[in-house]
């Protein structure tokens, strides 16, 4: 989910202080468009060598896929830090609730995704600002505090659910939450405002590269193919109240509303141009597979290792899934990989909410700046970290919990999703880039289906207060 580097950086629209622009340089990010002035000696007929004459048709070769190496790298790391403590816990559930009976509506979602993540990477590619500062260019006031308010909420309890997963990583290991959910969530602080997060973040995603041997577990468990294919292929929903929560929680969890904020934001970070875009697209497109792919793993191995048991009751019951991959160790592994990505989108969460609000007001924005600076940016940051913190130490069912919390991103997801469908339909605000008739139809019934879902479970949610369910 989505370049989650260069976080330091701020969008070109931000407003100058009187110190001057808030835009930092940002040239080592740049993606590879324009010729620099290492490229001084090319012509028009295109790279020379030394002699004078054309470069070779393979070194020309390896410079394309250095420059797609270079685009690549963002999209994967997204995609493997959206697969968080509530991503895994959600996930897993389905596993153990359904077995295999969510992995056709699984692969809808992950059509959803790939569209959704195509339009907001175009959106900041064409454009040049992040979707917080498109909403507030392009609608009222009212609606852009409604946008805003919406992904604080989901992002709010998505940052309680990453520091829950980082208390029940280390309970796995018998370590009580209370004795390390504070250190954690004061060092991932002090990491976003006085140290590097970027070194910070290959840390985590070292530990969160555990989750990788989810796709191992699942080929050793040796699930039955024969239904793994079939309910790939063959549509089917369950019309129970429970496979309804669990398939808005997989669409909160798979489609969260942080995510569109964060791509569009990251291929504005980077430096990106129009003709940048067909890179840009191709790694959203394939940071959103991937990611899927890794879903749809957790959910067969876990179908095929506590299938039918119900849904889960605790970490544990979640890390029984890795067995065939660790054996006795499949705790530990767990754990490490849970820490490691809970941590990760413990410090990315609440900085794309900062940095939306940060767009949405036109306020000074990174976090190379003080407090004093950026005042609403690194207070929104702080109030979510400490907020997250406190409500993860009170005794809740850490995998309700989790699960609840995809449950709201879910919701919430059709509103932001609408302005995203507006804005990308927009010809004067994209001109030619703008969604054609047929992209149109399909991104709309995207919007449309995660509506109905989310419209579903309110409705489900209203009548059962009343016992008419």
């Amino acid at each position: 989910m989505n370049a989650r580097t260069g976080l330091g950086s701020t969008d070109p629209a931000a407003a100058p202080t009187a110190a001057g622009p808030t835009t930092a340089p940002r040239s080592s990010d740049h993606l590879p468009s324009q010729p620099g002035p290492s490229q001084a000696g090319s012509s028009a007929a295109g790279p020379v060598t030394g002699a004078g004459r054309p470069a070779p048709a393979r070194r020309r070769g390896l410079r394309r896929i250095a420059a797609v190496a270079m685009v690549a790298g963002p999209g994967l790391v997204a995609a493997n830090a959206g697969n968080d403590a509530a991503g895994i816990a959600t996930y897993a559930s389905a596993g153990s609730q359904y077995t295999y009976g969510t992995l056709f509506f699984m692969v809808l979602v992950t059509i959803a995704l790939v569209m959704v993540q195509e339009m907001a990477v175009r959106l900041g590619a064409h454009t040049g600002k992040g979707l917080g500062a498109l909403i507030r260019e392009q609608f009222s006031l009212r609606l852009t505090a409604l946008a805003v308010g919406c992904l604080l909420l989901a992002n709010t309890g998505l940052v309680v659910s990453e520091f829950a997963g980082i208390g029940a990583a280390f309970e796995l290991l018998g370590i009580p939450k209370w004795a390390v959910v504070p250190p954690a969530a004061v060092l991932l602080w002090a990491l976003v405002l006085f140290g590097s997060y970027r070194w910070a973040e290959r840390i985590f995603l070292v530990m969160s590269l555990a989750f990788f041997s989810y796709p191992i577990a699942m080929v050793l468990g040796h699930p039955h193919w024969g239904e793994v294919g079939r309910n790939l292929a063959v549509p089917h929903m369950q019309p129970s109240s429970d496979f309804v929560l669990l398939a808005v929680a997989l669409i909160g969890t798979t489609v969260s509303p942080y995510m569109q904020f964060y791509a569009a934001a990251g291929v504005v970070d980077r430096g990106a141009k129009p003709e940048d875009y067909r890179l840009i697209r191709a790694d959203a497109v394939l940071g959103a597979v991937f990611a899927c792919v890794i879903s749809l793993t957790i959910i067969i191995a876990t179908a095929a290792a506590i299938g039918g048991t119900g849904p889960l009751q605790s970490a544990s019951e979640a890390a029984r899934a890795l067995e065939p991959v660790a054996g006795p160790g499949a705790e530990l592994l767990f754990a490490f990989g849970l820490l490691g990505a809970s941590a990760l989108a413990g410090a990315v969460v609440p900085l794309s909410a900062s940095y939306a609000i940060g767009e949405a007001a036109g306020v000074e924005r990174s976090v190379s700046r003080r407090f004093r600076d950026a005042p609403l940016f690194l207070g929104v940051f702080t109030a979510q970290i400490a907020l997250g913190a406190i409500v993860a130490l009170t005794p809740v069912d850490v995998i309700q919990l989790l699960i609840g919390t995809q449950v709201l991103q879910g919701l919430i997801s059709p509103i932001v999703l609408v302005y995203l469908l507006v804005l990308t339909n927009r010809r004067s605000l994209l001109g030619a880039a703008a969604n054609g008739p047929r992209y149109r139809i399909a991104a709309t019934a995207v919007v449309v289906g995660v509506a109905l879902m989310s419209t579903v479970l309110l409705v489900q949610t209203v009548l059962g207060w009343f016992g008419l369910v």
